[in-house]
């Protein structure tokens, strides 16, 4: 990139200003990780639009780390971000006003220009098939109380969730680190995720119809998308890449709670793929296809940047008997069997299963019973389907 192309975009981009920074600090923004050195002072030429930033501090020598911390951003173009690390919290933190108009000021002036590591933009595209759902309204509407996304505040969750290896791992993170002091119940700062059941009750079906509710979670869908989300598929999606970001790059145990939740009511549905929802679903696989594509990728050029025990995906997810396995072969069978199915959609079926095939060695085994699913005793996350009397709801 010649000099004055290089200028323009230093103008027209964002700009985080870091300051004070210690040595060995983890920086992330999006898909690229750093770690900070004597001289780094934060970012530039960043893409206008939606970005995640988070970081993680270390001991003296670079060797330990304390839980990461996120936020996003929507950042605007030639917008300045000034952030500041306090020493004592060990976190990053706003300036006032002032002080922030006065580094910003500096900024325009290209008096931290040499110290300001560049965005790099070759790796944009990949961020964007992570993210391209997340607007302004997502973030406003799921963040926590100050933004911040950090596994610090989700102590409660650790006893209740910590089941697969990567929950235990992140419990054991919080618990050996100096950050696991309770916080404060009274602000809990945990992001406002949908509220999405495993389990659909509804007062006055026999026991058969309960069950047809639950095998097939299209009818739990459409509740969902028209109370939540007013209709909009777009917005049910940013959110489930809202809690892929937050869990992949900020470590977030609740995040990953989500995106299991959210990744377990569409692949559950049966009918609504094949038919009233079909635009939706083909969206829903490239989004799962492009996470899957970037989480589990075991060659990244930036790998050395990355410290040992700071992992993407868990590598437990790619055996066969994963929860991830089960939701997408009995997916699978839905779509490949069906005598009709939209062309866009098959599609992209297609091409998950062939990046789960060749990527991961997963088989998949095509139903014996006409389409019909089935679920394994010790399948987590089969459908749970509660026989209730219907005397229960009398009331």
């Amino acid at each position: 990139m010649d000099t004055e192309t290089a200028l323009e975009f230093v103008k027209q981009g964002t700009t985080l200003l870091l300051l004070d920074v210690p040595q060995y600090t983890l920086i992330g923004i999006d898909t690229q990780m750093f770690s900070s050195g004597p001289n780094f002072k934060g970012l530039k030429m960043i893409p206008p639009g939606i970005h995640f930033i988070y970081y993680s501090s270390s001991n003296r020598d670079g060797r330990e780390f304390s839980p990461i911390v996120g936020f996003f951003i929507n950042a605007n173009p030639s917008q300045i971000i000034v952030r500041i690390w306090d020493q004592k919290e060990e976190r990053l933190v706003r300036l006032s006003e002032e002080e922030e108009e006065r580094y910003s000021n500096a900024v325009k002036r290209l008096e931290f220009d040499k110290q300001l590591g560049p965005y790099t933009l070759s790796q944009y595209g990949e961020w964007k098939n992570l993210s391209n759902y997340i607007t302004k309204d997502t973030i406003e509407k799921l963040e926590p109380i100050g933004g911040e996304i950090s596994v610090v505040c989700e102590s409660d969750m650790v006893g209740k969730f910590s089941k697969t290896a990567m929950d235990k791992a992140l419990a054991e993170q919080l618990k050996n680190s100096k950050f696991s002091i309770p916080e404060d119940t009274s602000q809990k700062r945990v992001c406002y995720y949908t509220t999405i059941p495993r389990v659909v009750k509804q007062k006055g079906l026999c026991g058969k119809d309960l069950s047809n509710l639950n095998l097939d979670k299209t009818q739990l869908l459409e509740s969902i998308l028209m109370k939540e989300y007013g209709g909009d598929e777009d917005a049910l999606l940013a959110e489930l890449q809202f809690a892929f970001i937050a869990f992949l790059m900020g470590q977030s145990l609740e995040a990953f709670v989500q995106w299991k939740l959210l990744l377990s009511l569409l692949f559950g549905c049966t009918e609504s793929p094949l038919y009233s929802r079909s635009r939706l679903f083909t969206k829903f696989i490239k989004v799962v296809y492009y996470q899957l594509q970037f989480g589990f990728q075991r060659d990244r050029k930036d790998a050395s940047a990355v410290p040992e025990g700071v992992s993407l995906l868990d590598e437990s997810w790619l055996s066969s008997d994963s929860f991830l396995h089960h939701l997408c072969k009995d997916f699978f069978s839905v779509v490949l069997e069906a005598p009709v199915v939209d062309g866009d959609l098959l599609s992209w079926v297609r091409r998950l299963k062939t990046l789960l095939d060749e990527s991961f060695g997963w088989k998949f085994q095509q139903n014996n019973e006409g389409g019909v699913i089935s679920f394994d005793d010790d399948d987590e996350y089969a459908p749970v389907v509660e026989i209730l009397d219907d005397d229960i709801y009398r009331e």
